[in-house]
């Protein structure tokens, strides 16, 4: 082997030797065991995360082996049950495309794993599928198991811990607020909140996130936070919270520079040498980082082009008359050697399936084989359907409904009072707009023309109260939709939790916008000074206002993007408003279009408004050229439109009605979506 492609390797204890514990329902048994000065373990005499670095005892260690895995493309005209179905009698299906092929492998305690490959080697379809986080659209096979025990999804997220390549996090929390969140619904049930909250100082100590504790995240483009390598430390901190024993890490050095990316695989061989399992994809490693890993999979056409040490691969590829050349970064090399070129695609794909098959035929290939046989039981089995484990379902989430319910409202509560465009600019626009109507319908009287003038800024005051409202919330849900998809795959909590606690943490903004506004055009305009018609006024618009959220809501979770939600609301919100009563009489609304305004707060809005202004009024002024299309009371006027003082009532309880409706289907379309994703 030629001595520059050797690169010095941290030791760890033969993980080979271990022997196979087998896990009792991914319980782990806790216990007090001193190990190092500095170091501790978890235990649950004092419920509580102790010293500097956790380290892992030996039954909570966990041996990850895969075998046989097999990823397709389905047809258009294909399921997944109907290919199951066929090769379950025997026949072979007309998959479309296959991704991998026939990979094993094995990960082992205190080791790092790193999957290594050029672009479309199968990298991250692999990892997605060892995570059980595959696309609907694949159809995968073989076997994944953790110390012996089939795993799925549900079966493994408490003991699995996934750092994905995109950082997605609320960025008006700061580093802590976000940590003390992920603590509450991460952590076990019977945790005390102070365990908590010093699990939580410890690791940002570990990960050294303390100088930035009280630094905002950030937003791209929009607010400025932390740093990359500080985002992507986060992106740790927040899965080692609870000490999982198995770690899956996406491309951690992707978007960091150099010395960034050293420092990152530095915790995470910190990590490992806690007794984690990491299994990680690379993208580019520099030869420090290189030299940082324990074990190599080298990844080419979906195949498995050899699995071992660094020196390990040095020597297969010598042993192919391919040595890693002097002075040359052997990650970079094994990359380029396994690349498939643009002109030379069939002598290189050529090349490739020699290296796999020699690998595989190779004495470190067939033990491979045969030790991820052994572990997964050599059974060959469909895994999206016969992973799955009622029993483990439950386990899922790790808090309770009403803890998860109380941090995420904590959450959501925290990230709108930070927000200065939610909260300055809304009420700054809100404030703006009343005083430019007050000043336009300013001192209206009771004439032919003031009753004009008042109705139209009664409809007005709807129009305004919806749009507002509908492009205030349109963009929420399926703008925070990659970061609801996560964290509920990751068992965090639940949709429901997740809509309630958006709806009860913004809904006194919406209670608050529409009050400042009518206090402030209410009188300047002259509207009718009888009390409480003032209050009425705000509690009607309050209602309106919670209308037009709840539909932004629907509108927002049936949209797959912001782009689309936006093209979608102001099109939906149109025959509403047209059938509203202003625009067009009651009376006369075609029978084929009354069901319309029967959904239409436009309508129910504009009645409750316009016989709060009108009843009472006994006296209109009109000139004498005008009278006979002159109103001469309030009554005349609530006639004129078709409105009945008797439906006052009915209107607020309709208005109230749908304000509830359309949130129940927007939360409805948020469960079929999550679920569709999930």
């Amino acid at each position: 082997m030629r001595e520059d492609c050797k690169a010095d390797m941290v030791t760890t204890e033969n993980s080979e030797k271990e022997p196979l514990i087998k896990l009792k329902g991914f319980r782990r048994s806790y216990s007090t065991t001193s190990v190092d000065e500095g170091t501790s373990i978890y235990t649950s005499e004092n419920n509580g995360y102790h010293g500097g670095h956790s380290i892992l005892l030996d039954s909570e260690r966990i041996t990850f082996a895969w075998s046989e895995i097999n990823v397709f493309t389905l047809g258009k005209s294909k399921t997944k049950m109907s290919l199951l179905f066929k090769d379950r009698n025997g026949q072979v299906p007309s998959q479309g495309k296959q991704i991998l092929k026939n990979v094993s492998g094995i990960a082992y305690p205190g080791e790092i794993l790193a999957i290594l490959g050029s672009s479309g080697a199968g990298k991250t379809t692999l990892l997605n599928t060892l995570t059980s986080r595959s696309s609907s659209r694949l159809l995968v096979t073989g076997m994944r198991c953790a110390n012996g025990v089939h795993v799925n999804l549900n079966s493994l997220t408490s003991q699995m811990a996934y750092v994905q390549q995109e950082d997605l996090y609320v960025g008006t929390l700061t580093v802590k607020e976000h940590l003390i969140f992920q603590a509450l619904v991460r952590m076990d049930k019977h945790i005390p909140y102070k365990q908590r909250i010093k699990r939580v100082e410890e690791v940002m100590s570990e990960l050294g996130l303390n100088e930035c504790e009280n630094t905002l995240i950030g937003i791209r483009g929009r607010l400025k936070g932390i740093s990359g390598g500080e985002m992507k430390r986060l992106s740790f901190a927040s899965e080692v919270l609870t000490n999982p024993p198995l770690m899956f890490c996406d491309e951690p050095t992707s978007g960091l520079d150099s010395f960034m990316a050293l420092n990152v695989v530095q915790v995470l061989k910190r990590l490992a040498l806690t007794g984690k399992t990491i299994i990680c994809t690379i993208h580019q490693p520099s030869s420090e980082v290189f030299a940082m890993f324990d074990k190599v999979l080298l990844m080419a056409e979906g195949r498995v082009a050899f699995l071992g040490t660094r020196e390990e691969a040095s020597g297969f590829f010598t042993s192919l008359d391919a040595p890693c050349p002097l002075n040359y970064n052997p990650a970079d090399y094994f990359i380029q050697l396994l690349a498939i070129l643009p002109g030379r695609e069939e002598s290189c794909k050529q090349a490739v399936n020699m290296i796999c098959d020699k690998f595989e035929r190779s004495e470190l290939g067939v033990k491979l084989a045969v030790e991820a046989a052994t572990m997964t039981k050599t059974e060959f089995t469909y895994s999206d359907y016969f992973f799955h484990d009622g029993n483990h379902h439950n386990n899922r989430y790790k808090a309770s409904w009403f803890s998860q319910f109380r941090a995420v409202l904590w959450r959501s509560w925290i990230s709108i009072i930070k927000e200065p465009l939610l909260i300055k600019v809304r009420l700054l626009q809100t404030i703006i707009t009343a005083l430019i109507i007050g000043a336009i319908y300013f001192g209206q009287t009771l004439n032919q023309d003031g009753v004009m003038n008042i109705n139209g800024v009664l409809f007005l005051s709807l129009t305004n109260m919806t749009f507002q409202n509908v492009f205030a919330v349109v963009n929420v849900f399926c703008g925070e939709l990659p970061l609801l998809l996560r964290e509920h795959k990751n068992g965090m909590y639940r949709t429901d939790v997740y809509f309630l606690s958006k709806a009860i943490a913004e809904t006194p903004l919406f209670i608050l916008i529409p009050v400042v506004y009518v206090a402030i055009f209410y009188y300047l305009i002259g509207l009718n000074p009888e009390q409480p018609r003032l209050f009425i006024n705000m509690g009607i618009l309050v209602l309106v206002a919670n209308v037009a959220v709840g539909f932004g809501y629907f509108v927002s979770c049936m949209s797959s993007s912001v782009s689309m939600a936006l093209s979608l609301a102001p099109p939906l919100t149109i025959p509403f408003l047209l059938f509203g009563g202003f625009f067009l009489n009651v009376r006369s609304i075609p029978i084929y279009f009354k069901w319309i305004s029967y959904v239409s707060w436009f309508e129910y809005g504009n009645e409750a408004l316009m016989v709060n202004q009108w009843k009472g009024i006994e006296s209109i002024n009109c000139t004498a050229s005008v009278t006979s299309i002159c109103p001469k009371d309030g009554q005349i006027v609530l006639e004129m439109f078709n409105f009945s003082e008797s439906s006052v009532a009915i209107n607020v309880l309709a208005l109230f009605g749908l304000a509830c409706g359309f949130r129940l289907l927007a939360y409805i379309s948020l469960v079929i979506k999550t679920y569709t994703f999930d």
